[in-house]
């Protein structure tokens, strides 16, 4: 796991983890709307963009990755944890490892019912189907599933092609077969489930799952969305909801703050 930023002393921190397939330009604008009051941190995970050559392992082995680096340069503890999707998922198992790690969290799209068969038709799968994503009418494909705006495309698509075939095989295994902890009751973050209106039925019955695990969770159904939209397209959007939640309305985000 990459870190382009390192926390700054004196600043509330905010990690904000992308999904798979994505990376950490994908999360930029909203650390653009969010740093004047924060330190925001947008780690790249584990075989994507510019850490491709590490290859990803699992959800468990990312989240444990994200402690270590927590408990090395952020004193053990930070203000806020997001993610979406995948990032959501090694999000929600930070939570079930340290359940007071944060303050607050806000797990967007995260997939917790195990898809049959995501174990052992994964492997085969990807194996016959590598050669698809690194050709562009396949990336194109799969950017308008994500609800990537055009100008992303370019840097998806050049992303994917660096992408292993043993870290795409592993999102999927990881992803496709993750589980709830137990440990998720004793979670202390005031935590926001997010999922989107439009989200196909398993991300939206994942979502009452886990706002039922995690104690005094609320959830948030993002009127209109699909999967990954409210973050990624309408970051404006997101942060305002983030201040809300976070109890701090009072900040402004005005446009000048997005480079």
């Amino acid at each position: 796991m990459r870190f382009p930023q390192m926390p700054e002393a004196g600043r509330p921190v905010v990690i904000l983890l992308h999904g798979g397939g994505l990376s950490d330009w994908s999360v930029a604008a909203l650390r653009h709307r969010l740093r004047e009051h924060f330190c925001v941190l947008t780690p790249i995970l584990d075989g994507h963009g510019m850490d491709a050559e590490t290859t990803f392992v699992s959800i468990e082995d990312s989240a444990q990755k994200l402690l270590d680096f927590i408990d090395s340069h952020c004193g053990g503890h930070i203000f806020a944890l997001g993610g979406l999707s995948l990032g959501a998922q090694i999000a929600v198992e930070v939570l079930s490892l340290r359940p007071a790690v944060t303050d607050v969290a806000l797990i967007e799209s995260a997939l917790c019912l195990p898809i049959p068969g995501a174990r052992s038709l994964a492997g085969p799968t990807y194996a016959l189907c590598y050669g698809l994503v690194k050709q562009r009418w396949f990336a194109k494909a799969q950017a308008k599933t994500l609800c990537l705006p055009p100008e992303l495309f370019e840097d998806y698509f050049s992303d994917s092609k660096k992408m292993s075939k043993a870290s795409l095989v592993n999102i999927t295994v990881s992803n496709g077969s993750y589980n709830l902890e137990r440990s998720l009751a004793k979670v202390t973050a005031k935590t926001l489930v997010i999922v989107g209106e439009k989200e196909r039925n398993i991300m939206r019955r994942s979502a009452e799952l886990l706002h039922n695990a995690i104690p005094a969770s609320t959830l948030y159904i993002a009127d209109g969305k699909q999967h990954g939209e409210l973050s990624i397209c309408c970051p404006e959007e997101y942060a305002a909801l983030f201040l809300d939640f976070c109890g701090k309305q009072g900040l402004s985000l005005s446009a000048s703050q997005v480079e």
